[in-house]
Parts: C-alpha cells; sequence; structure tokens
C-alpha cells in the first residue's frame, strides 16, 4: 500500500512507501516513514536475515526503533547512534527468541535543505538532483568488494553468485560499523529512493532516472517501477521487495 504525505516550510517534501511479499512464505522487509512539523521527515527501510520469522522481528525492531527515538534535524552522526541502538536491541531479540535473526538498514532524514543518511549492509538509498543520479550507497558485501577490486562491474553485483553475503548487519557479532553521508540540498528537486535488494536488483539506475522524468509524485514513480521488477521477478521463490520514495522541493 502506498502512503503519501507532505510537509511544507522551505521546503515541500511528498512521500510515499511499499512492501510487497513477493513469492515467499514471510515479508522480512519493513519500511516506515514519519513527518514533523517544520519540513521534516525521516524514513526507514530494513530487510531482515534469518528466515523462521526472525528476520521480520528484526527488520520491525529496527525500523520502529529508529522511527521512535528520531528527532527534526537528526545528522549522520545521530542516525548512526540510532543504528547502533537499534543493532543492541536485535541482539536482545536473539536472546529472547533464540534466533540469529539480523538485518539490514538504511535510513534517511531531511530537515529544511539538508539531507542525512546511514547503513549498514545492502540495503540501499540513490540521490537524484535535477533528474539524474547524483550518489548512490555502497554495498556492504561480497560482490561490492569485488567491484572495488575493478573484478566485476557495479551492475553485475546484480544476481552475482554471492550476492547474498552480506558483511554487515545488525544483529552480527561484534561491533556495528555504520556508513553514513550527509549534503545540503541547493534549489530544485531533490528525490530520494531507499530500497531492499528485492527492489534494486530488478531495477537498474537508468530505469530509475528515467521513471522518475515521467512520475507525477513519489507514489507514481515507484508504481512505475515496480513493474519492472513484475516483468523480471516472476516466480514463487520472488524476493520480498520494499521501497521508499522522498521528493523534496526547494
Amino acid at each position: 500500500m502506498l502512503r503519501i504525505g507532505r510537509k511544507r516550510d522551505t521546503a515541500a517534501i511528498l512521500s510515499a512507501s511499499y512492501t510487497d511479499i513477493g513469492g515467499r512464505e514471510d515479508n522480512e522487509d519493513c519500511v516506515q516513514i514519519v513527518t514533523a512539523d517544520g519540513g521534516s521527515l525521516c524514513c526507514v527501510v530494513a530487510d531482515g536475515l534469518g528466515g523462521h520469522g526472525g528476520g521480520q522481528v528484526a527488520s520491525q525492531t529496527t525500523v520502529r526503533l529508529i522511527c521512535a527515538n528520531w528527532r527534526p534535524g537528526d545528522g549522520a552522526e545521530k542516525l548512526s547512534a540510532l543504528l547502533q541502538e537499534a543493532h543492541e536491541a536485535v541482539l536482545e531479540r536473539q536472546a529472547q527468541f533464540r534466533s540469529a535473526m539480523k538485518t539490514t538498514a538504511v535510513v534517511l532524514s531531511v530537515c529544511a535543505r539538508r539531507a542525512a543518511w546511514a547503513h549498514a549492509g545492502d540495503s540501499r538509498l540513490y540521490r537524484f538532483d535535477g533528474g539524474r543520479l547524483a550518489f548512490q550507497t555502497r554495498d556492504h558485501s561480497l560482490p561490492q568488494i569485488a567491484v572495488q577490486l575493478g573484478e566485476i562491474t557495479g551492475d553485475q553485483i546484480r544476481f552475482h553468485p554471492d550476492r547474498n553475503r552480506v558483511l554487515r548487519a545488525l544483529g552480527q557479532n561484534g561491533e556495528l560499523n555504520v556508513t553514513t553521508g550527509e549534503a545540503e540540498l541547493e534549489r530544485g528537486r531533490h528525490a530520494f529512493l531507499l530500497c531492499s535488494d528485492g527492489f534494486w536488483e530488478y531495477v537498474y539506475e537508468d530505469e530509475m532516472a528515467g521513471e522518475l522524468r515521467d512520475a507525477s509524485d513519489p507514489g507514481d514513480w515507484l508504481r512505475r517501477m515496480r513493474r519492472h521488477i513484475a516483468e523480471r521477478a516472476g516466480g514463487a521463490d520472488s524476493d520480498n521487495n520494499t521501497a521508499a520514495a522522498v521528493w523534496v522541493d526547494i
């Protein structure tokens, strides 16, 4: 189900999100968007790992904790701290449920003319300025290391035999190393896409940009991109897929 919200101040913010179970028995993805007065927004996408319901618990725990504790104006350092808190919460859930549950997560915070983000794992954030891809997060995965070593291209991460070998996740043993970023938003339209690997594996970056140019709002952008998933990810074993879209007009 798509949800669209709007807040106005120095920036106008539109947002939408969805999650789809795909061909799996359980949906271990989770997404939530929260807004605050004054044109602020927090968005989180998490992709649970572990199966047998444990991944679902991990992703929901993470999303709910971050959204409950986020405050307008939180920057990258605070988002990293929130992910660390969620990591500890997932570890507690492991003991409670006797499960090795884990989850990836990506979070975006927008306040007026500033955006900040943080992630762990292979759930991604894409940032488009003026309809063009300006930035995307790098996965914490074995295929991403192969890209950095020049062994494969970025597009070859999709469907790589080791694509599910995630190197960082909330609930892992030891300390969680979070990657963060921030950007000042200049005048114009800025579009952010947060998504799980079940989404970006089937929607290529040029298609994201192309559908963005033709979309009427964030919900329409997501609907257009989901057509590519429907065309390519059929079958009983297709993965959960989840995404959130945020447009910031300044």
